[in-house]
């Protein structure tokens, strides 16, 4: 393909790395029927160096290193009809490609602190897990948060927990896992497979009470589990639907605990930013599980579908 040319107000980025979410997956499967024309270039995340910028451009310069949004029009505030329209990776084609065009208002500047493989999993992973914490949740020093598996995510919501001051308790179903997530900061950690009705085993590890606030990652096997684990007036935040997208509980206990369930797709420059200066006054690593090459991207993509990778599975050009 030719090089894309670029508008006036917008930027030439040269990709320099990727990073692959389970949503790539559902796209690249068509599994969620988005019915996407082909050819199409699939994935969300990534970040890369400015190539060339238009003459209305006054923001950025050739050099500087971006990350490159997932939802391009989305610059502050509540998103809009107008703002949901387009997705990297889904409406638009993604960041698998040497060379996209971005607009000038919704690029973020690279951590100074990250490699851009350290980097490619911040707008998306990154940004839902503090959109939903800072922004949704309002976290707080002392609350106790429930980390669930060890997904882009919530690898990322267990970092953001730990640098604000929360006590973090992790489930995997992995015993090689277990140590990992205790590595990374988790306080309590609890095997799903030793504890199939891992809520009571939430309340017997926080002092008999839920959990402040949980982020619910695979959807139909585990929101229940999630609605328990939490106290009155918790907070479940709905970012995942590995396990399938069609819910169903008992909403008993969502009704007389006052229990808040909130649906949230990552989040907007300005949270980016503000994750960003996050980082780097904290030196904030993101996990990265492997990195592949460019012509490795097929056996990325069954890493990623193995459900056996311990963070961010990374494509670097």
């Amino acid at each position: 393909m030719p090089t894309p040319e670029i508008g006036e107000n917008e930027i030439l980025v040269k990709t320099t790395a990727v990073s692959l979410q389970y949503l790539d997956l559902l796209t690249v499967e068509n599994t969620v029927g988005l019915n996407i024309p082909l050819p199409f270039i699939p994935v969300s995340e990534g970040v890369g160096v400015v190539e060339s910028v238009g003459k209305n451009v006054t923001r950025w310069k050739k050099g500087d290193r971006v990350l490159i949004p997932f939802i391009p029009r989305w610059e502050a505030g509540k998103t809009t009809p107008y703002h949901n329209a387009l997705r990297t990776g889904m409406q638009t084609s993604g960041t698998m490609a040497e060379f996209t065009v971005q607009p000038e208002n919704t690029l973020v500047r690279t951590p100074g602190n990250l490699t851009d493989e350290e980097a490619t999993s911040l707008s998306v992973a990154g940004l839902t897990a503090w959109a939903m914490l800072v922004t949704q949740a309002n976290i707080k020093a002392g609350q106790t948060i429930l980390i669930q598996g060890t997904g882009g995510v919530s690898l990322a919501a267990l970092q953001i927990a730990k640098m604000s001051g929360l006590k973090v308790i992790a489930t995997t179903g992995s015993k090689e896992k277990e140590q990992k997530l205790k590595d990374l900061g988790a306080d309590e950690v609890i095997n799903y497979k030793d504890f199939p009705q891992w809520s009571n085993e939430v309340k017997r590890l926080n002092n008999g009470l839920g959990v402040d606030i949980t982020l619910d990652v695979a959807g139909n096997e585990t929101i229940e589990q999630s609605i328990l684990s939490v106290k009155e007036h918790g907070f479940v935040g709905l970012v995942g639907f590995m396990s399938g997208s069609k819910l169903s509980f008992d909403v008993f206990p969502l009704i007389m605990n006052y229990i808040r369930l909130q649906g949230y797709s990552v989040g907007n420059a300005q949270e980016l930013g503000d994750l960003i200066n996050g980082i780097e006054k904290n030196n904030l690593k993101p996990v990265i599980d492997s990195i592949y090459t460019l012509e490795q991207t097929q056996e990325a993509f069954q890493k990623l579908k193995s459900g056996k990778a311990f963070g961010k599975i990374v494509i670097k050009f």
